[in-house]
């Protein structure tokens, strides 16, 4: 196990192509979806690392990717010094104990056949070293204990709990297996906004109790910030910032996330009239046939000749304290809700 602080991902130049084809009988790929294209970064014990971006920019392909559930076009993900974009078999499977996953809808992501105790206690018929056998009710009740639900509700099915209820059933499944990381693909977004506040207490409360880290995936930015240690912004595939929270709320470099954080509702209306809204022109391009260079550069009012040409690199800029992937890039002052 890592101690607090170590690095224990750390994600490669990942790449996940998905073939376009045409023909019936004898299918010739004329192309591919670039939904995840060349993604770099690293997750410390007991870090929590925010990705946000609009629809279809590749964060939940990038999710299942890191969990193994899609195999990577190329690229690694490493796991405490072990590539499990290589590994198969026995080895694939002792891995994955290592990073589990909370789902986005808690209404689909349960089997409604299932009881709550074999739901949270199926980790364990694949994993067998984890629980003996006779001892696995008591395991199911502790986890469910942990995340504020009645142990004495086991034999329950899930549509005998409510949505957040059910959110936590799925958190306690994802710490059958004493996981160091969880991956959360947008696990408040079908929830109502009080419950998402209790849903997002429990998860930093399991964090500081076992050290867990997360990879958070979020459209909704305030709620990254306040969960998020670092966040990473994601357009098209690719990552176009990364930094620690602070730096990229309050100082964006890049404009993508300007436009982003410019669209966040403010309550004071002397807040709202000294702020400057930026609404982008057009939709996203479509992830099979990107721009040249800069992918953001058809909706971007700093675009240049260059940003056609020549692909920014993501590093960081002057001016900036955080990695932009922008020709242009410059810290911009945000003003906050609240």
């Amino acid at each position: 196990m890592a101690t607090q602080g170590e690095r224990i991902l750390e994600v490669r130049d990942l790449v996940k192509h998905f073939p376009l084809t045409q023909g019936i009988m004898f299918k010739k790929q004329i192309g591919a979806i670039k939904a995840v294209d060349g993604v770099s970064f690293e997750l410390n014990k007991g870090e929590t690392l925010g990705i946000v971006g609009e629809s279809g920019c590749g964060k939940s392909t990038l999710a299942k990717v890191l969990m193994a559930l899609e195999r990577p076009t190329s690229g690694s993900v490493v796991i405490n010094g072990r590539d499990m974009a290589k590994a198969k078999g026995s080895e694939l499977k002792r891995m994955r104990r290592n990073i589990q996953m909370v789902m986005q809808d808690p209404y689909t992501s349960l089997n409604p056949r299932m009881t709550v105790g074999d739901i949270v206690g199926e980790p364990f018929e694949i994993h067998t070293e984890v629980a003996p056998k006779g001892d696995r009710r008591r395991k199911v009740q502790e986890l469910l204990e942990v995340v504020g639900l009645n142990p004495d509700h086991i034999n329950r099915y899930p549509h005998q709990f409510s949505g957040g209820q059910r959110q936590r059933i799925g958190i306690a499944r994802g710490l059958a297996l004493q996981p160091e990381i969880i991956v959360c693909d947008e696990p408040v977004s079908a929830l109502d906004v009080s419950i998402q506040a209790q849903v997002i207490n429990l998860l930093e409360r399991l964090q500081n109790e076992f050290g867990l880290a997360y990879i958070f995936i979020a459209h909704d930015l305030s709620v990254v910030r306040h969960i998020s240690d670092r966040v990473a912004v994601m357009y098209l595939g690719k990552m176009v910032e990364l930094g620690k929270d602070l730096e990229i709320y309050d100082r964006p470099a890049h404009p993508y996330t300007q436009a982003l954080l410019s669209a966040v509702p403010v309550p004071d209306p002397e807040g709202r009239e000294s702020r400057e809204r930026i609404i982008l022109q057009g939709d996203p391009p479509s992830p099979a046939n990107p721009p040249s260079g800069c992918r953001f550069r058809t909706r971007c009012w700093k675009a240049q000749e260059i940003c056609a040409t020549e692909e920014p690199l993501l590093q960081i800029r002057p001016g900036t304290a955080h990695l932009s992937a922008c020709h242009f890039a410059e810290t911009h002052d945000v003003v906050h809700a609240g």
